[in-house]
């Protein structure tokens, strides 16, 4: 698909392939109308559906069952049409601050929309966030709008185009484009699983002590700046936005100390680095020294970290043509190992 356009009618059986993504700037503040960067990333998730006898998640009726996600989707998007069965495969790592449950959503939803007579791309990200959230209970539209638009976004902040508002009955998210420097990236993997809500939840908590509006304050600005800084590719100030970022993150309380040493690990070879998404165990990410990307992963690595370097996914969420149906673009497709599964 090219950027913004619609997601066309189509029938069963169908694909969708939505890239994961990696909050740059503002995650925790941006849940309370701080604004936030976030950018689609090549790693990606696709969806196959098809007709079946019973709702099922790669070939599991349990799995269908007891997802939530699969659930929320069937309830917003499909209500009481005949049984699908879903077909899931993933190369974004499952809790890891990633995007798995964005792409997922943004998939499932340009599917089930495109089956039920299609969709404008503002309607799929606005469908998108109503899934992921209604299967969290909190957040904000960031994800999911980064992985339907591609590219680089922006909540609440930024010059460059309107792509849609979002809003959630109580707060309304403007999501503008943010040009692309052309950079790349390096994000790892701790190991250590995260729960989106409960942080998001935690800081929230955080957030409401006396002290709460002056650290929202802090990460505005930082976000802003770093925003700015993206915009006029000034890869030094990026780097220092990131650290100063980190430490807000650390002082609310999010971080771990297996992210703590493998940004340490990583220092050498970056400019900056940060956890990215909700913390308390998930991934990095940090901004490479140009040429240095190798060494960072090695380095990130040997501190037992599973680093990518990532490039950024020009095209969101979309359909996938027949042809190419059977892989995931730019990255090859895991096998049977259900390890390898966004959702099971």
């Amino acid at each position: 698909m090219i950027e913004g356009e619609d997601v066309p009618a189509g029938s069963l059986p169908l694909a969708a392939r939505s890239p994961g993504k990696c909050i740059v700037f503002g995650e925790h503040a941006v849940v309370h109308g701080g604004p936030e960067l976030v950018v689609a990333i090549d790693l990606y998730v696709q969806v196959g559906a098809r007709a079946a006898p019973r709702p099922s998640l790669n070939g599991s009726t349990q799995s269908a069952e007891e997802n939530p996600y699969f659930q929320e989707g069937l309830h917003r998007l499909w209500g009481t049409r005949p049984p699908i069965a879903l077909t899931v495969t993933s190369r974004v790592p499952r809790s890891a601050g990633l995007g798995s449950s964005a792409a997922f959503c943004s998939a499932i939803a340009a599917l089930l929309g495109s089956a039920t007579g299609g969709l404008s791309r503002a309607h799929l990200a606005e469908r998108a966030f109503e899934v992921e959230r209604g299967a969290q209970g909190v957040g904000s539209p960031g994800d999911t709008s980064a992985t339907v638009a591609g590219g680089y976004v922006a909540l609440n902040a930024g010059a460059g185009a309107s792509l849609w508002s979002v809003s959630d009955g109580e707060r309304t998210w403007a999501v503008r484009r943010v040009s692309d420097p052309g950079w790349l990236w390096v994000v790892a993997y701790s190991g250590i699983p995260r729960n989106t809500a409960e942080t998001v939840r935690t800081v929230s908590r955080r957030l409401s002590e006396p002290d709460g509006p002056g650290l929202l304050e802090r990460f505005r600005t930082v976000a802003l700046a770093g925003i700015e800084a993206i915009g006029e590719e000034r890869r030094e100030e990026v780097g220092r936005l990131l650290t100063e970022n980190q430490r807000l993150l650390r002082e609310v309380g999010v971080s771990h100390p297996r992210l703590e040493a493998l940004l340490e690990a990583a220092a050498p070879a970056s400019f900056g680095g940060k956890l990215t998404g909700a913390g308390a165990g998930g991934s990095i990410v940090v901004l490479p020294h140009p040429g240095r990307e190798v060494e960072a992963v090695r380095r990130i690595a040997r501190a037992g970290g599973v680093p990518f370097v990532v490039r950024v996914a020009r095209l969101g969420a979309g359909l996938v043509p027949p042809a190419t149906a059977g892989a995931v673009s730019g990255r090859s497709l895991p096998g049977d190992d259900p390890d390898d599964r966004a959702v099971r």
